[in-house]
C-alpha cells in the first residue's frame, strides 16, 4: 500500500537496479534514483510552490546556512493534497524503510530553491545535532527531490562518498572535497543522515528547484513538529500511511501511545478510504506489549 494514484506514479524501478541502490546507500551513502517522479507530479509540485511563494510572500533566510539567495518553504503538507502523495511515493519510501525500518517517520517536507548567485552550503552531515558516537545505526535517512535538473553548476547537492561511515561529523565551516550529486528533473537523491553533504552554489541564471522530503527512526524526534504543526482537521483527510509517517502510529506496538491505542485513533477517527489489509504497516500498530 502507499498513497499516491497511479497516474502521479512513474513505474517502479526494475528489481537489479534496486539491489545496486541498495549497495550505493551501504557503501557510499546516497544514491540516485533516475526517473522517479512522473513529469506531471513534477509540474504540479512546481506550481504548487510557485503559488505559496508568491501567497505566503516567501524570501530567503538571513544566514549561511539556510542561504541568502534561497527560498525555502517549510511544513508543505498543510498546503494542500499534491504534496500529500510526496512523503509515501512507492518509488522512493521503499529505499528509506530500507535504510531506517518499515516504520520511519517524516522528519520534515519543505522546499528549496537555490536562486542565481547563491553560494555553496555548509558541509555538513544531517545528524550531527544527535549526541551519538559515530558511526551509528541509521537515525535520519533523506531524499531530495530534482523539480528541475541538478548540475553542478546551478547547485546540485555536493556529496561525499563514504563519509557516512566517518567517526565523526564534518567541522562546520571547513573545507571538503565534494561531488555533485547530478540528475535530471524527475529524479530523487536518497541518503543517508550520517552522509557528509551540502546544497551547491548556483553560478547559473536560473533557479534550482528541490523538494527535502525527510525522514528519522520512529524512536527519533521529527526536524518539524508535524502533530502540532499539522491542523488536526487537515489530517483526518490522510490516508493511513500518511497519518503514522507523521507520527499518528505508534513504533514497535509500543512507542508513542495514548492509553494503549495509536494516537491516530483517539485524535482522528478513521481514514477516509478504506485501504487492504496490512496496508497500514505492521511495526505501528499497538500489539498488546
Amino acid at each position: 500500500m502507499r498513497d499516491v494514484s497511479e497516474s502521479a506514479a512513474a513505474p517502479p524501478p526494475a528489481g537489479p537496479d534496486v539491489e545496486r541502490h541498495h549497495s550505493e546507500l551501504a557503501e557510499q551513502g546516497f544514491t540516485v534514483v533516475p526517473g522517479a517522479i512522473a513529469a506531471d507530479q513534477v509540474a504540479a509540485l512546481r506550481e504548487a510552490l510557485e503559488r505559496l511563494e508568491r501567497e505566503l510572500d516567501v524570501k530567503p533566510a538571513r544566514n549561511g546556512f539556510e542561504g541568502t539567495r534561497t527560498v525555502r518553504i517549510y511544513n508543505l503538507l498543510v498546503h494542500g493534497p499534491v504534496f500529500e502523495q510526496v512523503p509515501v511515493h512507492p518509488n522512493v519510501l521503499p529505499f528509506v524503510e530500507h535504510v531506517l525500518d518499515e516504520s520511519p517517520l517524516i522528519s520534515s517536507l519543505s522546499s528549496i530553491a537555490i536562486d542565481p548567485g547563491e553560494a555553496a552550503q555548509p558541509i555538513h552531515a544531517d545528524d550531527q545535532v544527535m549526541p551519538l558516537p559515530k558511526p551509528h545505526v541509521a537515525t535520519v535517512c533523506n531524499t531530495m527531490w530534482a523539480l528541475t535538473d541538478f548540475t553542478a553548476a546551478n547547485g546540485a547537492t555536493r556529496v561525499i562518498p563514504g563519509s557516512h561511515l566517518a567517526d565523526h561529523s564534518p567541522t562546520y565551516g571547513a573545507e571538503y572535497d565534494s561531488v555533485p550529486a547530478e540528475m535530471e528533473a524527475g529524479s530523487v537523491l536518497v541518503w543517508h543522515g550520517s552522509l557528509w553533504h551540502g546544497g551547491g552554489a548556483n553560478a547559473t541564471d536560473e533557479r534550482r528547484v528541490g523538494l527535502a522530503m525527510n525522514y528519522c527512526a520512529g524512536w527519533i524526534r521529527q526536524q518539524e513538529n508535524q502533530q502540532l504543526g499539522i491542523p488536526l482537521e487537515t489530517a483526518r483527510h490522510f490516508g493511513a500511511r500518511l497519518r503514522e509517517l507523521c507520527g499518528f502510529g505508534v513504533y514497535h506496538g509500543l512507542i508513542g501511545h495514548i492509553d494503549r491505542k495509536p494516537p491516530a485513533e483517539r485524535l482522528l477517527g478513521p481514514p477516509p478510504v478504506a485501504e487492504p489489509d496490512g496496508a497500514a504497516g505492521a511495526g505501528m500498530v499497538w500489539d498488546g506489549v
